[in-house]
């Protein structure tokens, strides 16, 4: 397949950002092909400003029979990630979803069996996989330059927003309409990054707020500690009730500490393993020479055009998947985890038990100021994004 054609499917916020590039030809490989909104103004608006050539539809249905795509990007809001993938994966098409990659483990796991049974290519939204900062870290953890990990801490409250914001749709800051709050909108990047570089902890114990600081149902603060495999400890605090906010994620290991703050990474290397310094040392106080390096960053962070771009040429040319969709997953599994371990009070174990944490979410949909009924219908006017 030499050109890939592209539909879209949810011309909101992170939809609109995707057509635009395609229709401006900044992935090569890719021409975008149709829209599919049920929002008329966003027809409209896809009619006057990407071009001639391309169909509209609003209604996904008509989308998916229409032959008018290889591939569809899904940008809509959270809970329809997975049923429209599993669409699309029945009509034969490459699949590119926005993050996260659905509301609950339960319904990603159908996703992700779709996807691998169909063959077809499937990627997710990470953009921030493309961050060579990120990357950078990844390496130095694989490598074994940092050691057995010990600790991991992101502070990200650099989420700041207002009420006005949640107010802007009644789909926003609902368990019936989003899922859930500050973990499932704001943080997923952070959340995949923070397994993708560090590996998944095995058990989490979660406290937070909802509606802490702002009039809503979801969480809008949160502290949570987990544990790993090998004993290693992590803390991860986030908020959309601070300002200034801050975005501090420090890994430490036998052999230094990193961190990334400012768009820098820093490295303070030890010269041998603490642990290793432990055993030798006779002296009473001390600790191993440590030196601090600014490591440098080179590349460039491509953010969404990139992962478009990579997953066009996984389509085309078989390039590996820098962020591949199945694993959307692991992050979900973490901050499932949270709050089932906020919900109950009590630690929670990673992969999360998926019909507890389902039975959980239905009591909240339950008493939700949104509408069920309108999760349950395909909802396509808004995307599920920051």
């Amino acid at each position: 397949m030499k050109e890939v054609r592209i539909g879209i499917i949810g011309i909101g916020n992170m939809g609109t950002s995707h057509a635009r590039n395609l229709a401006k030809g900044q992935v090569p490989g890719g021409k975008l092909s149709a829209v599919c909104d049920i929002n008329p103004e966003r027809l409209h608006w896809a009619r006057n400003e990407l071009g001639e050539g391309i169909q509209l539809f609003d209604n996904s249905d008509a989308f998916f029979s229409s032959g008018s795509a290889d591939a569809v990007i899904i940008a809509t809001p959270h809970y329809d990630h997975p049923t429209l993938a599993i669409k699309a994966f029945e009509h034969g098409l490459h699949v590119l979803v926005e993050k996260p990659a659905g509301v609950y483990t339960k319904q990603v796991c159908l996703m992700n069996e779709a996807a691998v049974k169909s063959g077809k290519v499937f990627g997710i939204m990470y953009n921030q996989r493309t961050n060579p900062l990120y990357q950078k870290l990844k390496e130095l953890i694989q490598s074994g330059e940092l050691g057995e990990l010990k600790r991991t801490n992101w502070i990200i409250t650099n989420w700041y927003r207002s009420q006005s914001y949640y107010d802007s749709g009644g789909w926003r800051a609902t368990w019936a309409g989003e899922g859930g709050g500050v973990l499932l909108n704001q943080d997923p990047h952070q959340l995949d990054l923070w397994q993708w570089t560090c590996g998944m902890p095995k058990r989490v114990m979660a406290f937070m707020s909802f509606g802490k600081y702002h009039d809503i149902e979801v969480e809008d603060d949160v502290t949570a500690y987990v544990e790993y495999e090998n004993g290693a400890t992590g803390v991860f605090i986030t908020s959309t009730g601070e300002a200034p906010g801050t975005n501090r994620f420090e890994v430490t290991g036998d052999r230094g500490k990193i961190v990334i703050e400012d768009d820098k990474l820093t490295f303070w290397r030890l010269r041998e393993s603490e642990r290793e310094f432990n055993k030798r040392y006779k002296g009473g106080f001390g600790e191993p020479e440590c030196w601090k390096c600014e490591i440098p960053i080179t590349g460039e962070f491509t953010q969404h055009v990139g992962i478009m771009r990579n997953w066009v040429d996984a389509i085309t040319k078989g390039s590996a998947l820098l962020a591949p969709g199945i694993e959307g997953i692991n992050g979900l599994h973490i901050s499932n985890a949270m709050h089932l371990s906020a919900w109950t009070g009590s630690w929670v174990d990673i992969p999360v038990d998926e019909d507890l944490f389902y039975e959980k979410l239905q009591e909240k949909i339950k008493t939700s100021t949104y509408k069920k009924k309108v999760v349950q219908s395909t909802t396509l006017d808004v995307s599920g994004t920051h």
